[in-house]
C-alpha cells in the first residue's frame, strides 16, 4: 500500500528554491516574493485520488490528481503555464511529470518521519 500523505503540512525550510525558480524560467519578481512565504500544503488522499492545496499569504493553489491519469494543468496560481501532468507512485514517492512548452518539468514528494519532502526540478527523476 502506498504512504498516506494525509495532513496538513508546514513548510520549515526552502533550500535553492530561488536556484530552482531561476532554472524554470520563473520571473524576477515572483521569484522574490516566493523565497519569502511560509507555505502550508494540505492533503486530502483517498487511495490514490488525491486533493492538494499550497496556502500561503501571495497566493493558493489547489490541484487534484488521480495517480496514473494524466490530466490537463493550468498553473495560473504558480508561474501561468498550461501543461499535460502525471503523476504516478515510485515505491512510496510521489513522481510527477509536467509537458507542455518547458520539457522535463515537474516535482517529487516522499515522507520520512513527520516531514514532507519536496523537491521542484526540471528533471522530476533526478
Amino acid at each position: 500500500m502506498p504512504a498516506d500523505y494525509n495532513g496538513r503540512w508546514e513548510m520549515v525550510s526552502n533550500e535553492n528554491f530561488e536556484e530552482v525558480m531561476k532554472a524554470l524560467d520563473i520571473d524576477f519578481a515572483t521569484r522574490k516574493i516566493a523565497i519569502h512565504l511560509h507555505q502550508t500544503k494540505v492533503i486530502v488522499q483517498n487511495g490514490d485520488k488525491f486533493e492538494t492545496k499550497t496556502l500561503s499569504t501571495f497566493r493558493n493553489y489547489e490541484v487534484n490528481f488521480t495517480v496514473g491519469e494524466e490530466f490537463e494543468e493550468h498553473t495560473k496560481a504558480l508561474d501561468n503555464r498550461k501543461v499535460k501532468t502525471l503523476v504516478t507512485w515510485d515505491g512510496d514517492k510521489l513522481v510527477c511529470v509536467q509537458k507542455g512548452e518547458k520539457a522535463n518539468r515537474g516535482w517529487k514528494h516522499w515522507i520520512e518521519g513527520d516531514l514532507l519532502h519536496l523537491v521542484l526540478a526540471h528533471r522530476p527523476h533526478v
